[in-house]
C-alpha cells in the first residue's frame, strides 16, 4: 500500500497512524503542498479533488482520510474498531460527521491560519473549536473512549486535530478529559506521532 500524505496534514495523519496501529505495511509518498503538487495531473489522477491524503492499494484508491479509515478497517477485518452492528456503526459515523465538519471548522481551521496561512476569521474559528471541545469534555468525562469501551477509528479522527490545537491558539488547558483522552491515544501500540510544526513556520 502506498499512502499519499504531507507530514503537516491531520488528515494526512488520520490514515498514517491507524495504519500504524492495524500494523499495516505501507510506503510513505510526501505530497509538495507547497510547489502545488496536489493540484497537477498525475496526482488530479488519484484524487481528483487535489487533497491529501489518498491511499493506493494495488488497483483500489481510496480519497479522504475517513473513508482511508474505513477501507482499512473493513480490509483488516478489526470489527473491534468498526463495528458491524447497527448502533455501533452509527455512533462511529456520527463522530466522523463531526470529524468533517466541527473538527474541520473548528480546531483544524484555527491550524490553517497559522501553519498554512488560511484568511480564516481567527476568533469564529477558534470559538468553534471552544464549542467543539465542550462538548467532547462532557462526553469523555464519563468515558474512555467516544464509541465503546476500546478505541474505533472515531477516536482516530478525532485526534489530530484536537492534539494539534494549540497550534492553531484554541487552549486545551481547562480540558482535563481530553487531555486525558489523547494520552490514551498517544499510549495505543503503534502510534506515531503527528509532527508538531515550529513555532513561526509556516507550511
Amino acid at each position: 500500500m502506498k499512502l499519499y500524505h504531507h507530514p503537516l496534514s491531520g488528515h494526512s495523519h488520520r490514515a498514517r497512524l491507524f495504519l500504524s496501529l492495524l500494523g499495516l505495511p505501507h510506503e510513505l509518498v510526501e505530497v509538495d503542498l507547497k510547489s502545488g503538487a496536489h493540484k497537477k495531473t498525475e496526482f488530479l489522477k488519484l484524487n481528483p479533488f487535489g487533497q491529501v491524503p489518498v491511499l493506493e492499494d494495488n488497483d483500489v484508491v481510496i480519497a479522504d482520510s475517513n473513508a482511508i479509515l474505513v477501507y482499512l478497517a473493513k480490509k483488516a477485518a478489526r470489527t473491534d474498531w468498526l463495528p458491524e452492528d447497527a448502533k455501533g456503526a452509527a455512533v462511529v459515523q456520527r463522530w466522523l460527521s463531526v470529524a468533517a465538519g466541527e473538527v474541520a471548522y473548528g480546531p483544524a481551521a484555527a491550524r490553517l491560519i497559522t501553519v498554512f496561512g488560511a484568511k480564516y476569521n481567527p476568533e469564529e474559528v477558534i470559538g468553534r473549536a471552544h464549542a467543539l471541545l465542550s462538548k467532547l469534555e462532557s462526553r469523555l468525562t464519563d468515558h474512555h473512549w467516544l464509541v465503546s469501551d476500546g478505541p474505533t477509528i472515531a477516536d482516530v479522527a478525532i485526534y489530530s486535530y484536537v492534539a494539534r490545537a494549540p497550534e492553531g491558539n484554541v487552549d486545551l488547558s481547562t480540558y482535563p478529559a481530553v487531555d486525558a483522552f489523547l494520552r490514551r491515544i498517544e499510549a495505543l501500540p503503534g502510534f506515531v506521532p503527528f509532527l508538531q510544526t515550529p513555532v513561526g513556520l509556516t507550511a
